[in-house]
């Protein structure tokens, strides 16, 4: 079945615009609350979490309703991180649970994330069945069925303790200046308490949301904010998190940013040398930088890529047995602890390194020499098909040739806003440049 809804990380739109409505949150919440009722059985339920956009007031009531419609109870968690859904989903025994974000897009979107029982977000399969649902007759509970909905107050607290069980028993942050962007999202209270129980002293940046400065100017995809405050604070490192905290960037003590392909570098050489990687091998997805893939080859560590999307990175892991995976935009996932990307369990492992190991962030953060990479984002309206276009693909066609061996071209569609994102890797950056810039021209001339 196709889906039209659900794009790579659930449905996601601009808020009280289809399919973001409240109308379609009903509808959405009513069907898979059917799809997880097909038994017929009495007591399920469903946990809901949100991160702190204005909008997800609207569509966490929808969503209430369309569940309890159809016979659920709903847990309502208030705004956690999306790692939380995923654990809560799982430890309280729901049979569905959902996370309303936008993740790290602006405040003007939201989106729904549905994770089932087992703590996992929902297979393409899952999600096209309750698609299917949703433009179907949904049929409704008897009245006397209809499900109730309850707030749950202590759940961030419950995560909380979860996400310390991470850190290595016996260490503690003493000593470490921690500067902690949370975005004005989900994890506004969880991370810098959790980092200040350890022992830190925090730095907090990004903790007072008030609706439409998720985002805003901080976090993971505007680290320029943490850096500044890590240089202004003398701190020893940087953790700067996405609206809904399931993706990081680490900063040294300069304010130098690593990406997700360093952290994960850094973690699989680590837990190689322990025995705690899984099969011997990093998944990872296509946008990972080649200069990973050569690290980990030099290390006896295979590269298992996957499309973009922390879902499918999560789907061959559990494929192969993989351990460890992500993308280099963040998200870390590491299913020894998490059924999903963690910012906070990735920052907390990031630490224990510098706290074991008695090195800077700046060492930690380095552990291979990248490829030279352009990235490039042409941003088309509604119903525009740019790749389709037959002058696009010949340019697109032309540019392979000229940069193969010594590098790779990616173009691909974003999975969760209306961009075109056009990548590429060589080590010759003048021919790099000219071929990124060749192929964005005729994306925007075809847009």
């Amino acid at each position: 079945m196709t889906r039209k809804l659900f794009g790579t990380d659930g449905v996601r739109g601009r808020a009280n615009s289809w399919p973001m409505t409240a109308e379609l949150a009903l509808k959405l919440g009513a069907a898979a609350g059917r799809y997880f009722r097909r038994d017929g059985s009495a007591a399920h339920r469903v946990v809901i979490g949100k991160d702190t956009r204005l909008s997800g007031y609207m569509l966490e009531n929808a969503l209430t309703a369309g569940f309890c419609s159809t016979g659920m109870n709903v847990l309502l968690l208030g705004p956690v991180p999306t790692p939380a859904v995923g654990y809560l989903t799982r430890s309280m025994r729901a049979d569905v649970g959902v996370m309303i974000s936008a993740s790290h897009n602006p405040h003007q979107d939201n989106g729904i994330k549905f994770f089932g029982p087992d703590g996992f977000k929902l297979s393409d399969a899952a999600e096209a069945e309750i698609e299917a649902m949703v433009e179907g007759e949904i049929q409704p509970a008897k009245p006397e069925n209809i499900g109730r909905a309850k707030r749950i107050e202590d759940g961030r607290g419950r995560y909380q303790e979860f996400v310390k069980t991470s850190f290595p028993t016996g260490l503690r942050l003493d000593g470490l200046k921690v500067v902690i962007d949370c975005a004005n999202g989900a994890a506004y209270k969880a991370a810098p308490e959790v980092l200040w129980e350890l022992g830190a002293e925090v730095i907090p940046v990004g903790v007072h949301p008030n609706g439409t400065n998720i985002n805003d100017r901080c976090g993971s995809t505007h680290t320029e904010t943490a850096a500044e405050a890590v240089v202004a604070h003398g701190a020893h490192v940087g953790i700067s998190l996405d609206g809904d905290a399931d993706r990081i960037m680490i900063l040294d003590e300069t304010g130098r940013v690593a990406d997700g392909d360093q952290i994960m570098a850094l973690l699989a050489a680590r837990w190689a040398e322990e025995g705690r990687l899984s099969g011997g091998a990093l998944v990872a997805t296509v946008m990972s930088n080649l200069g990973l893939e050569r690290f980990l080859e030099g290390r006896g560590l295979r590269l298992e890529r996957t499309a973009v999307g922390d879902r499918y990175v999560v789907e061959r892991m559990r494929e192969g047995g993989f351990n460890l995976g992500g993308e280099q935009s963040g998200h870390i996932v590491m299913t020894d602890y998490a059924t999903t990307g963690d910012g906070l369990v990735a920052g907390l492992q990031f630490l224990s390194e510098m706290v074991r190991t008695g090195r800077p962030a700046s060492e930690l953060t380095r552990s291979f020499a990248t490829v030279p990479q352009m990235l490039r984002n042409v941003r088309f309206s509604a119903g525009a098909r740019p790749l389709d276009v037959a002058a696009v693909q010949e340019v697109i066609r032309a540019s392979e040739q000229r940069i193969a061996g010594l590098g790779r071209i990616l173009i691909r569609k974003s999975g969760t806003e209306p961009l075109i994102r056009v990548m590429a890797e060589c080590e010759d950056e003048i021919l790099l440049a000219a071929v990124v810039d060749e192929i964005v021209g005729a994306v925007e001339a075809a847009v």
